[in-house]
């Protein structure tokens, strides 16, 4: 690491802990001994989510975190528990190293989160997702949580 006040090359880490997701490292320079500090953070391969429409886009946290906050409205489902999924969700593709996804893969993942998080919270969210037109497909996806437990 480079020494922000003289360049010198050399640089040793006095103190490292983490801080945000990210690792917080206080280093000295060993050529002037001025003290400065680094953040190390994890670099993710962009990840490109392919929509019904056949259109790309890059995935967007926000986005889906917008679509579960309105899938938990009034239920009793913590924003934490959500940032969870969401970030499980996000980090099952960093992991794998995988740059590309569809919009119905990650639907099933969220599904899948939100049915052990809360049931109303599940079938809100499959209702928007799965795009039910009759009352029957209300039925269906019900009668399938109570066939689960």
């Amino acid at each position: 690491m480079r020494c922000p006040f003289c360049s010198y090359e050399d640089t040793k880490v006095i103190d490292s802990r983490p801080s945000e997701g990210k690792k917080r490292r206080r280093r000295e320079c060993t050529n002037c001994g001025k003290r400065f500090t680094t953040y190390e953070v994890v670099e993710k391969p962009l990840l490109m989510v392919y929509k019904r429409d056949g259109s790309f886009e890059p995935f967007d946290r926000n986005k889906l975190f917008k679509g579960l906050q309105s899938a938990i409205k009034k239920r009793p489902v913590s924003v934490e528990q959500v940032n969870e999924l969401v970030d499980n969700i996000e980090n099952t593709y960093a992991n794998a190293m995988q740059t590309e996804t569809t919009t119905s893969e990650i639907g099933d993942k969220v599904l899948a989160g939100l049915k052990e998080l809360d049931s109303v919270a599940y079938v809100r969210f499959a209702s928007v997702y799965k795009d039910f037109d009759n009352v029957d497909a209300f039925i269906q996806i019900i009668s399938e949580l109570s066939d689960g437990k």
